[in-house]
């Protein structure tokens, strides 16, 4: 049987390092790289991201939103860069935050966790405010497949707060009860649960234990938006090795075009992680 997303993740963290590249091709950094904001600057921007970080990077994370502006001319680069990755044997999150009624999700399901979909993913962002149970379709294709799905818990950026610390009907506050829900379905299989949260590093430390998520959690917030390495070793000090991925979006992105000096960028950042989080 092949191995699950979680182990996959937890054995490569562990021997290249915790960083996970955004490749984030929003008009603005198009424009700085001296690209048209079309699709001939969208292709070049997600595969030379690709190119330079492959062997540095443990997965990329495309932001969806940014090819699926383009249409379905967006969506035949999204897919080349996934398959791309797939022969360079690159983990990659789907960032697309997918999250809706019990039958659509079946549909999300299929569309970035199925083996016959050319977007699938070795993992995808999900949203539980529609209900976490709703999300059931997007875990058990996951299971089923090998695959991983990351659930919003507590996101980097400051609109989300209101939301997400809000209070349950039990007293709980959401993200809280959402590491709960993620930590309880982990502890069903051996080894690290492919069930993983987003958690901003940003944030304040929780309540939830986050030693015992039993997943992994992907972590935004790095970089331009003011968080640093030390603020990711401090939130998470106690959780297993291999168990962090972070994502750094625009302080790599920002060194390009020129693939040597975005590699070099990487490297810094993935070096400066690992050191964190020895």
């Amino acid at each position: 049987m092949t191995d699950t997303f979680g182990v996959r993740l937890q054995e490569r963290i562990r021997s290249l390092g915790p960083l996970c590249v955004g490749v984030d091709p929003s008009r603005a950094l198009l424009e700085a790289w001296g690209r048209s904001d079309n699709v001939d600057g969208l292709e070049f921007f997600a595969l030379s991201v690709l190119d330079a970080t492959r062997g540095v990077a443990v997965a990329l994370k495309p932001q969806v939103a940014f090819f699926e502006r383009f249409g379905s001319e967006g969506y035949r680069v999204l897919e080349r860069l996934l398959a791309e990755c797939r022969d360079a044997d690159v983990l990659v999150v789907a960032d697309a935050k997918r999250g809706d009624f019990r039958p659509t999700n079946e549909g999300y399901a299929e569309a970035w966790l199925s083996e016959r979909s050319p977007l699938r993913a070795d993992a995808v962002t999900v949203s539980p405010y529609v209900g976490f149970d709703a999300l059931s379709p997007l875990f058990s294709l996951a299971h089923e497949t090998g695959r991983g799905v990351f659930v919003l818990a507590a996101t980097s950026n400051d609109e989300g707060r209101a939301i997400q610390s809000a209070r349950t009907s039990n007293d709980e506050p959401v993200e809280t009860m959402v590491l709960r829900t993620v930590a309880e379905m982990n502890r069903r299989g051996e080894g690290l649960g492919s069930f993983g949260a987003v958690l901003g590093a940003t944030r304040d430390a929780p309540s939830f234990d986050l030693a015992t998520l039993a997943g992994p959690y992907l972590v935004p917030g790095v970089g331009a938006q003011g968080a640093t390495s030390q603020h990711v070793a401090r939130l998470f000090e106690r959780c297993p090795a291999g168990t962090v991925l972070v994502n750094v979006a625009r302080s790599v992105l920002n060194a390009g075009p020129e693939r040597s000096a975005l590699r070099d960028s990487a490297q810094r950042w993935r070096d400066d992680l690992a050191s964190a989080l020895a």
